[in-house]
């Protein structure tokens, strides 16, 4: 591989310009013939994305958006799943210098209310099959002051997306692209930790040279690949790098516009000749677990994210899919910063069980416990990135939240703390211990705690809950929730079945306690601080 730390430098001169603009960026100045994206659907029918096709329709898109009052700088929500009518509202947020905020469609009215009333979104674009968590009742207010668009039926609600394409022209002065620079907004994301409201992660345009980076150092991404990001892009992973990096490098990718199921996987894998592949552990583990026939595959790649893998899925990958999976880390603030990387150059034999080492335009050490010091070769300690060492790093903090912002940095600045803890050994890899909070990760995607506890609680029954991880064999962890009701009440069956159906009614479908114990109290430290840990432990025995 040529020199990284140019390759870095080419980068940012690229993305961090005064002049930066997103559409530009991602789409405009890729040849108007080049394929961005196949959509496939569920029956492997397939349709090609050109760029010329993105720039025409979200031009129109972007015109509209300005006929709504949409400025640059302000905030335009999506709630879709993976389809090209996605990239094109995409294309036309950045378009128009607005900021895009992304909602996950497994969540629950109030989820989608929070993070839409905190980014202020103006414009909300819905599938026609999610509208329906848009409509006024107990959490979305009747006079909401976002204005829906609708891309597919959505039962008379709301403005229609094609119809807003079909009445705006392409070469409308609205729809030139607009820069807004490199530190300008491009995405508002929302990640949750232990206490308080899910925070705001901005991203800036500048970003988009971290998340070309990671495609080229970690994952390898080339020309002649068929790349398939499975995550979803209601999520980092899945926005980061299933759409943004992909679009940055101008590489095909491939979005599958449909619901996850092993075999389906199999079938797009072998179909569209898939040579290199990203997902979650999860998706491994179904796939492993899949004991119908499928057919041969050989990939040339294959990365994993979101959470450590286990050796199991990598002594079978390598029989399956002809490569070992490659394990890679990273943050919603930061994306992927310390990967076992595949470029040339760069690959190496990994230690089993690490996650590899600092991608170049990335330093980073482990911390000891007690100090800002640098722990010593296989010490555990806080996992940390030198952020004045780091010219690829581009978070500098939550919106409108400077003490949880203070808490992620050392009081010097230098370093930024990631919350999760490890080591280092001799040879300079990195080994993931442990998140130093409790936020869970099931099947790749990151669940605060409370978030979860705080729906169990408005249950009228239920006095305290507290919600952990326990250790699942296909998605990693789920949800467990321990509950002490009022008195008199006891549980059962029925209770715990009202509870679990409360979570997905007011938070997520995905996030629900598998498990619900009733227990007289939780247990608490002086302060009353619930003791998560030992809880676990209850549990696990």
């Amino acid at each position: 591989m040529a020199d990284t730390a140019t390759r870095v430098k080419e980068l940012l001169d690229r993305f961090d310009t005064p002049d930066a603009s997103a559409a530009r960026l991602l789409c405009d100045d890729h040849p108007a013939d080049a394929v961005a994206f196949t959509v496939v659907d569920a029956d492997l029918t397939a349709t090609d994305l050109t760029y010329g096709e993105l720039a025409e329709r979200s031009a129109r898109f972007a015109a509209a958006l300005a006929e709504l009052g949409v400025e640059p700088g302000d905030h335009v929500a999506t709630l879709m799943g993976k389809s090209a009518d996605l990239v094109v509202a995409l294309l036309g947020i950045w378009r128009r210098g607005a900021v895009h905020v992304p909602l996950f469609t497994a969540f629950a009215p109030p989820a989608i209310a929070f993070r839409l009333r905190s980014s202020g979104a103006k414009v909300v674009v819905a599938d026609g099959d999610q509208v329906a968590k848009l409509a006024p009742g107990e959490d979305i207010p009747e006079d909401a002051p976002w204005q829906i668009v609708v891309a597919g039926d959505g039962g008379g609600v709301g403005l229609d997306f094609a119809g807003l394409l079909a009445s705006h022209a392409a070469d409308d002065p609205r729809a030139a692209a607009v820069p807004v620079g490199g530190a300008g907004g491009l995405v508002q994301l929302f990640t949750s930790g232990t206490t308080g409201t899910p925070k705001g992660v901005p991203v800036p345009v500048k970003a988009l040279a971290s998340f070309q980076a990671y495609l080229e150092f970690g994952l390898d991404v080339r020309d002649d690949d068929v790349f398939w990001n499975a995550a979803d892009p209601g999520w980092a992973y899945g926005l980061y790098y299933a759409l943004l990096g992909p679009m940055a490098a101008g590489r095909r990718s491939i979005l599958l516009h449909a619901g996850f199921s092993p075999a389906l996987t199999w079938q797009v894998l072998e179909r569209f000749g898939v040579t290199n592949f990203a997902a979650a552990p999860t998706v491994y583990r179904a796939l492993r677990a899949d004991t119908a026939g499928h057919p041969p595959i050989r990939l040339r790649r294959a990365s994993s994210a979101g959470e450590p893998l286990t050796p199991d899925v990598l002594a079978w990958s390598r029989d399956t899919l002809g490569v070992v999976v490659r394990d890679q880390y990273g943050q919603t603030e930061h994306g992927m910063f310390v990967v076992d990387a595949w470029a040339d150059g760069l690959r190496e034999d990994v230690p089993e069980r690490s996650m590899g080492k600092p991608l170049p335009g990335w330093t980073c050490a482990v911390l000891r416990d007690d100090s800002d010091e640098i722990a010593a070769p296989g010490e555990l300690g806080r996992v940390a990135i030198d952020v004045q060492a780091s010219p690829l790093v581009w978070f500098t903090g939550y919106v409108d939240a400077p003490e949880k912002t203070a808490a992620r940095f050392s009081p010097d600045g230098r370093w930024y703390l990631t919350g999760d803890a490890g080591k280092v050994d001799e040879d300079g890899f990195f080994f993931f211990s442990s998140r130093d909070d409790d936020v869970i990760i099931m099947a790749g995607y990151r669940i605060g705690p409370f978030d979860v506890e705080s729906v169990l609680v408005m249950h009228p029954d239920v006095v305290e809950a507290a919600v952990v991880g326990m250790p699942d064999d296909l998605r990693g962890e789920v949800l467990e929730a321990f509950v002490v009701l009022r008195e008199g009440v006891d549980g059962d069956d029925a209770i715990e079945a009202e509870l679990q159906k409360l979570v997905k009614t007011k938070f997520a479908a995905h996030a629900y306690p598998r498990a619900v114990h009733f227990v007289p109290h939780l247990p608490k430290t002086p302060s009353g601080k619930v003791q998560r840990f030992l809880l676990r432990q209850g549990a696990a025995r």
